[in-house]
């Protein structure tokens, strides 16, 4: 209990350090006053002597004025040329792009031709197409380009990694993974398709439980067995976004891997949120092993191992042992934002997430919803 309210504090206070002026820090534009960046950036960025919150950029002036005298951003950036302002701006090294699904593409391509590394949020774009332009822009260009599967970076991840990879449980047999959040929000705003185009909603969670099958699985889908997903309601604009999600894969190797995703868990007895569910079960020839909170693992998580006729151990892992860096408190997004600095900077990062990788992982998410519309295009017409 004192570690986990020892990390809750230093998550929540991370103590600031100096830039560092032995390497030149790196200047970082923020595309969008978004929830999400406080958490993936701003705090992480507090303890990172190579990082400097530079500028945001939002299509509200007074929205951006306000966001960057929240975060700490030096400038700001507003109207309808704020984006390209930002990407403009020659002090910039690295944009940050958080933006809504459906504009990933469009402002990741602008940012590279503008010569600005790029930290994307995922999903990376609307198809394995686009993702595969970004990346080959990128390389022509020799800039860094990492779709933010922030979990990957994670000593936690790794570990059940390192189990699997041991050979200690054997061949894999099957994989499930769970990625489930109570109903929190209307659909308003949030699940607009104009802004999330072509089930944009589940798109970025299918993408997570599609990521983990596929990494702990070191293997690739080879078909899609089952696919079903609920819309968010019988309304119009929401008749391709989806609040749930199931789908069974052939993975190679002859593994079988199953996702389910739900973000919009009902509430106990109308009124008692229920508990996320973000976890992971590998089934092996010798055993199983299952991580409870793949996704934040940096608040708690448990990885509990099951070797067949032995007995059951439960191991965590908030930090490296030996050379790599990290804190026990450090968040997914601070190890992400070590391995993105150290690899723009020309250093090898403790891990990171390959381009084919993360095509790989959108033409998965690609197979699960053309599995989908075959579904239901079968019932509309029979």
């Amino acid at each position: 209990m004192f570690a986990l309210l020892s990390r809750i504090y230093h998550i929540s206070n991370p103590p600031k350090i100096k830039n560092d002026d032995a390497c030149k820090p790196l200047n970082f534009g923020c595309l969008g006053a978004a929830k999400i960046t406080p958490g993936a950036l701003v705090n992480p960025s507090h303890t990172h002597p190579e990082v400097v919150l530079y500028a945001v950029a939002a299509r509200d002036l007074k929205r951006a004025e306000t966001y960057a005298r929240e975060h700490g951003f030096q400038k700001s950036f507003g109207g309808e040329t704020g984006y390209q302002d930002l990407i403009d701006d020659p002090n910039v090294d690295v944009v940050y792009n958080p933006l809504p699904n459906g504009l990933h593409f469009e402002w990741t391509m602008k940012a590279l031709k503008g010569g600005k590394h790029v930290l994307l949020e995922k999903p990376a774009t609307n198809t394995a197409a686009e993702v595969a332009a970004i990346y080959a822009l990128a390389a022509r260009k020799n800039l860094v380009v990492l779709e933010a599967f922030h979990y990957r970076f994670h000593p936690a991840i790794q570990r059940v990694k390192a189990i699997l990879d041991s050979g200690e449980l054997g061949p894999i047999k099957t994989i499930s993974a769970s990625l489930t959040a109570p109903r929190r929000h209307s659909a308003r705003g949030r699940h607009t398709l104009e802004l999330r185009p072509w089930r944009r909603i589940q798109k970025g969670k299918t993408g997570y439980t599609v990521n983990v099958l596929r990494y702990l699985a070191s293997s690739n889908p080879t078909a899609v067995i089952t696919a079903k997903a609920v819309p968010y309601s019988s309304r119009p604009e929401h008749k391709q976004v989806d609040k749930m999600f199931w789908a069974t894969f052939a993975l190679e190797n002859d593994i079988i891997g199953e996702l389910h995703s739900n973000l919009e868990e009902p509430k106990l007895f109308g009124f008692i949120p229920r508990v996320p569910k973000l976890s992971a079960t590998v089934e092996c020839a010798g055993g199983t092993v299952k991580i409870f909170n793949f996704l934040i693992p940096h608040y708690y998580h448990s990885i509990t191992i099951s070797p067949t006729g032995k007995s059951r151990r439960v191991e965590r892992a908030y930090s490296f042992n030996g050379a790599a860096k990290g804190e026990d408190w450090w968040t997914t997004y601070r190890y992400q934002l070590e391995a993105f600095v150290d690899k723009v900077q020309g250093r090898n990062p403790q891990t990171w997430i390959e381009p084919e990788d993360t095509v790989a992982n959108m033409k998965s998410v690609e197979e699960i919803y053309a599995k989908v519309n075959s579904i239901s295009a079968f019932f509309i017409t029979y």
